[in-house]
């Protein structure tokens, strides 16, 4: 294969696509977030995740789960969790049987706020879908979007 083989060339392509929608879907969650509740795309992300916590054998999810979940680096994730600290959204305590085990919680206050900002979350994404979808290079993407419903591992 060269670099201008049409399967390439094809390849590419979907993948700008599917960059673009990407990048429309998220700036328009994260103008809705951060103009109705003061949050960010990944701090939503990030207590959504950790609101799902459970205290139950595994239900704790180490700060690498965590960043895998939110798709940061594991400092990167460490900063958005210390933000959200600071704003009395989450605490962190050690773990009782792994003194090096640190874990994060969602107060009241976070999983208030997670609650008053989830449906303007949803209403954002079904914008932005339905806003893409006009589009007949996103249209396709758009389409196998809204047909998956198996939750992301």
């Amino acid at each position: 294969m060269t670099a201008t083989d049409p399967a390439l060339t094809a390849l590419s392509q979907g993948w700008c696509a599917l960059s673009l929608l990407h990048g429309r879907i998220e700036a328009h969650i994260e103008r809705a977030l951060e103009g109705e509740h003061g949050l960010s795309m990944r701090e939503f992300s990030l207590l959504d995740v950790l609101s799902r916590q459970h205290n139950g054998p595994g239900g704790h999810l180490q700060m690498k789960q965590v960043a895998d979940a939110v798709v940061l680096s594991q400092s990167a994730t460490t900063r958005l969790v210390t933000r959200l600290e600071d704003r009395g959204l989450l605490t962190r305590y050690l773990c009782d049987t792994d003194r090096r085990g640190i874990y994060t919680d969602v107060t009241e206050a976070g999983l208030a706020l997670l609650s008053e900002a989830r449906p303007t979350n949803d209403a954002a994404l079904r914008e932005a879908l339905d806003e893409a979808a006009k589009n007949p290079q996103l249209a396709p993407l758009v389409r196998v979007v809204e047909e998956l419903h198996a939750p992301v591992g």
